[in-house]
């Protein structure tokens, strides 16, 4: 039903200071920028790239607020990500097999980085120069939500599938074209808290057939160019955007 990820909206005041960090510490270029509105880029490769959009808090959607979200790279490229960014301190985590760390951007956003791609082995004192790999997906987002139930169902029925679950049923992880991990209020890791009014777009060959399967929505049905909007029950802004449509 849902092919990909097509983009995630994040909100931000200072468009300066997100552009320093995304593009001097994690070495993304941008595809759109302005200096007012906001900053776009591209992540992973190809057909397969996501959009992750920063934006001021000018119009609907604004995009999600203290949003944890996750990057992958692999083992080797971990380590070097791990050097690069040692001076910020980062909260490391192992996930057995893995490793992730974890760090803040400028406007609050729990950014993680985990050595999830299979190539490579390396630590951290196979550094050997100054060039990383480009991170290479964006493998997770995390979303607040008031009734869990509620929020599980909804998912599952825009073809995500549960993969684990928190002690007392406080959160829920689903795999989709990204993994969503749904979280009552609470802090993770790093102190991280999942995000409000998070803007999430994704590819579908029909996207009234999204809307269709995800409803009842509890407000209006949008059409956009190339797709559908709606808003769910915690204020989340979801996009079905047709194949091949535009960012």
């Amino acid at each position: 039903m849902l092919t990909g990820l097509h983009r995630l909206g994040l909100e931000v005041k200072d468009v300066d200071a997100t552009r320093a960090f995304y593009e001097d510490r994690l070495g993304f270029v941008p595809v759109e920028a302005d200096s007012e509105s906001g900053v776009a880029y591209a992540v992973g490769a190809g057909t397969e790239a996501a959009t992750l959009r920063f934006r001021r808090p000018t119009e609907v959607p604004r995009g999600g607020v203290h949003t944890h979200y996750a990057f992958s790279t692999t083992p080797q490229a971990y380590a070097r990500w791990w050097q690069r960014l040692s001076d910020l301190d980062p909260v490391e985590f192992s996930f057995g097999a893995v490793d992730s760390l974890y760090v803040y951007d400028p406007a609050g956003h729990c950014v993680e980085i985990g050595g999830f791609d299979s190539e490579g082995e390396g630590s951290r004192s196979d550094i050997a120069d100054d060039t990383i790999p480009p991170l290479s997906g964006l493998f997770e987002v995390v979303l607040e939500v008031t009734d869990l139930p509620t929020a599980e169902d909804r998912y599952r029925r825009l073809g995500f599938e549960v993969v684990d679950r928190g002690q007392r049923r406080r959160r829920v992880r689903l795999s989709g074209p990204v993994d969503i991990e749904l979280w009552e209020p609470q802090l993770g890791i790093a102190d991280a808290r999942g995000g409000l009014h998070v803007d999430l777009a994704f590819a579908a060959p029909d996207p009234d057939a999204a809307v269709e399967a995800g409803g009842p929505w509890p407000g209006d049905v949008l059409s956009i160019p190339d797709g559908r909007l709606v808003v769910d029950d915690d204020g989340h802004v979801l996009t079905f955007v047709r194949a091949g449509g535009g960012r």
